[in-house]
C-alpha cells in the first residue's frame, strides 16, 4: 500500500508535524495536515485521499467524529481516528459513524503502521465488494426476466424492476416480506394455490420448476401466466443462505401456442371437408353410374319392344325391362335406407319380443331352396328353447337375408353355407339400461350369437372393404345374381343402430359374419 495518500487532521502542532514525520518514514504521501473540522472536509473533497486520520476533539464548529460523518457518507474516504479520550460515550459516537481504526494516544510507530495498512486494505475490498454488488445489481435490473431473491428464512432480498412490474409490488415495500406473500402462485386449470419455489428450493437445496400451467396472482389480484424456476444460494462452503427466482410472463407465448393450435384444428378440419367433398364426390358418381345402368337396359328393351314382331323376342325384353325396373327401384329403396340409418341421430327403439326358433324357420325358406338348386348345401344350427330376443323384426329380417343372400352369392356348386344361433346370458356390469326401474333389480342380459359362414374366401386386402358402399369382390359373382352393393354396407348400419357388433373374418377357405346383439331377459317375455 506504499504512496498511498493521507489527509492528517489534528489540532496540536507538535502531535501533526510527528505523525507526518512518521508516515513519510513509511513511504505514505501526506497530502495536507488540516487543524479544523470543517477544513478537513473541503480539503478531502479536493485532495480526494485514500485515508484521513483524524483526531476526534477538534476546534470549531463541528469536531472530528461530525466531520469524518460527512466525509465517508460523501466521498466514501476511510477514517481513522486519533484520540487520548477513550470514554465510553465518545467511543459509542464514533462507532456510529463506522470508522475503520481507533488510535489511543500516545500509540506506538508500529501500531499507527499496522493499523494503516489494514484499513487501506479492508477499504480496497469493500470497494470491489460494492463494485460487485452494483454491477450484479445493475446485471438483474438490466435483464428480461422477473428476478427475486430471499435470504434463508424465505424473506424478500431484491426485486428487479421486471419483477415489480409483473408482482404489482415495489422492492422498497417487498424487501423482508415473505416471498410467498409476493410470489403467488395458483394453477391455471383447478385454481389451487401452488407451493412457493422459494421455500422448495430452501428446503430442498436444488433447483425446482413449475409448469406453464401456473398464473401469478399480483397485487392487484390480476393473473399472469408464467414459468419460473428458483435455485438456492450458497456460500463458498456449501450452505445455503437464500434463493434467487426466476420467473417470465409467457402471455403471449401462450397466445402464440393456442393460435397454432386453433391453425392446426382448421387444417385438419379443411383437410377432412375436402376428404369428406371427394368422397361425396366419389359417391355420386357411382350413385349415377349404378342408377343410369338400369335405366339405359330399360331404354334399350322398350326401344326393341316397339319395333319388334317376334312374340319371343318381346316376351325376353320385357324380362329385361322387368328385372331392370326392379334393379332400380331395390337401388333407390337401398339408398334411402342407408341415408334414414346414416341420419339418425338414436338407436332405435326394441321394444319386440321376437321368438326366434319360430321366426328364423320362415326367413331361413326361401334360401333352402335357392341353396338346394344351385346344388349348395346349406345347414342350420339353431339352439333349441331359445330365449325370446328384445330387437326390431324388420331390421333382423333384413340382416339375416342380406347375410344368407350373400353366401348364396359367392358360393360355388356342392359348397357349403352355415348358419348358427346361440345364447350366452350375464349380468350387465354398471350398466343402467338393463336395472328394471319397477322393482330396481339388475336383470340378466342375453347376447344372442348370430353366425353365416359359406365355404368362399376374402383375399386380406380385400376384406377392410367389404362393408364399403357399391363395394363388390371382383369376379366372385358366380351365379350372375347382380345387386345394389349396398347390402353389407345396410347390414353394418342395421347392426349399429340395433345396438349390436358385427364382425368378418376369412381364412382356410371360409368367410365368417358374426353379429352379437344383446337384451334383457325379462318374466313378460
Amino acid at each position: 500500500m506504499g504512496q498511498a495518500n493521507i489527509l492528517i487532521v489534528e489540532d496540536e502542532l507538535l502531535v501533526a508535524k510527528d505523525i507526518q514525520n512518521r508516515l513519510t518514514k513509511f513511504g505514505y504521501n501526506v497530502v495536507a495536515v488540516i487543524s479544523s473540522g470543517n477544513e478537513a472536509i473541503k480539503k478531502a473533497a479536493e485532495k480526494t485521499p485514500d485515508l484521513v486520520l483524524m483526531d476526534i476533539r477538534l476546534k470549531g464548529e463541528i469536531d472530528g467524529i461530525e466531520a469524518a460523518q460527512l466525509i465517508y457518507q460523501n466521498l466514501n474516504i476511510p477514517i481513522v481516528y486519533l484520540t487520548a479520550n477513550a470514554d465510553d460515550s465518545t467511543l459509542e459516537r464514533a462507532k456510529l459513524t463506522e470508522p475503520f481504526g481507533y488510535i489511543l494516544k500516545p500509540f506506538k510507530e508500529k501500531e499507527l503502521k499496522t493499523t494503516i495498512e489494514i484499513t487501506l486494505t479492508k477499504h480496497q475490498i469493500e470497494k470491489k465488494l460494492k463494485q460487485s454488488e452494483q454491477w450484479l445489481a445493475t446485471v438483474l435490473k438490466s435483464i428480461g426476466d422477473a428476478v427475486i431473491t430471499s435470504d434463508a428464512c424465505g424473506a424478500v432480498t431484491f426485486m428487479n424492476p421486471v419483477a415489480e412490474d409483473l408482482t404489482g409490488w415495489k422492492h422498497e415495500e417487498a424487501c423482508g416480506k415473505d416471498a410467498a406473500e409476493i410470489f403467488n402462485i395458483t394453477h391455471e386449470v383447478t385454481r389451487q394455490k401452488i407451493d412457493s419455489p422459494v421455500v422448495q428450493a430452501l428446503q430442498k437445496g436444488t433447483t425446482v420448476g413449475i409448469s406453464e400451467e401456473t398464473l401469478l396472482i399480483t397485487k392487484n389480484g390480476h393473473a399472469i401466466p408464467i414459468d419460473d424456476s428458483a435455485a438456492p444460494i450458497r456460500d463458498d462452503k456449501g450452505n445455503i443462505t437464500g434463493a434467487v427466482l426466476v420467473f417470465r410472463d409467457i402471455t403471449e407465448r401462450k397466445q402464440a401456442k393456442e393460435a397454432r393450435q386453433k391453425q392446426i384444428e382448421q387444417e385438419r378440419l379443411v383437410a377432412q371437408l375436402e376428404k369428406l367433398n371427394q368422397l361425396k364426390d366419389d359417391f355420386l358418381s357411382t350413385v349415377s353410374h349404378e342408377l343410369r345402368t338400369p335405366i339405359a337396359n330399360m331404354k334399350m328393351a322398350i326401344q326393341m319392344l316397339s319395333v319388334s314382331n317376334n312374340t319371343e323376342r318381346s316376351r325376353r325384353y320385357l324380362e329385361i325391362l322387368q328385372a331392370e325396373c326392379t334393379r332400380e327401384t331395390e337401388l333407390i329403396n337401398d339408398l334411402l335406407d342407408l341415408q334414414r340409418l346414416e341420419l339418425a341421430s338414436y338407436p332405435m327403439v326394441l321394444t319386440e319380443a321376437i321368438h326366434l326358433n319360430d321366426w328364423l324357420p320362415k326367413i331361413i325358406e326361401p334360401f333352402c331352396n335357392r341353396s338346394e338348386q344351385r346344388q349348395q348345401i346349406l345347414q342350420i344350427d339353431i339352439r333349441p328353447h331359445l330365449l325370446p330376443l328384445l330387437s326390431d323384426r324388420a331390421s333382423l329380417e333384413r340382416i339375416i337375408a342380406e347375410l344368407l343372400n350373400n353366401a348364396c352369392k359367392y358360393t360355388s356348386a356342392h359348397g357349403k353355407i352355415v348358419l348358427s344361433v346361440e345364447q350366452h346370458s350375464q349380468l350387465p356390469e354398471n350398466n343402467p339400461s338393463f336395472v328394471d326401474a319397477k322393482k330396481t333389480e339388475i336383470l340378466p342380459v342375453t347376447k344372442t350369437i348370430f353366425r353365416v359362414s359359406n365355404q368362399a374366401e376374402i383375399s386380406a386386402e380385400q376384406l377392410p372393404r367389404i362393408f364399403e358402399k357399391f363395394y363388390r369382390i371382383p369376379q366372385s359373382d358366380r351365379w350372375q345374381q347382380g345387386g345394389t352393393g349396398l347390402g353389407l354396407a345396410l347390414v353394418q348400419k342395421l347392426v349399429e343402430h340395433l345396438q349390436g357388433t358385427i364382425h368378418v373374418n376369412s381364412h382356410q377357405g371360409w368367410t365368417t359374419f358374426t353379429v352379437t346383439l344383446s337384451s334383457v331377459v325379462g318374466n313378460d317375455l
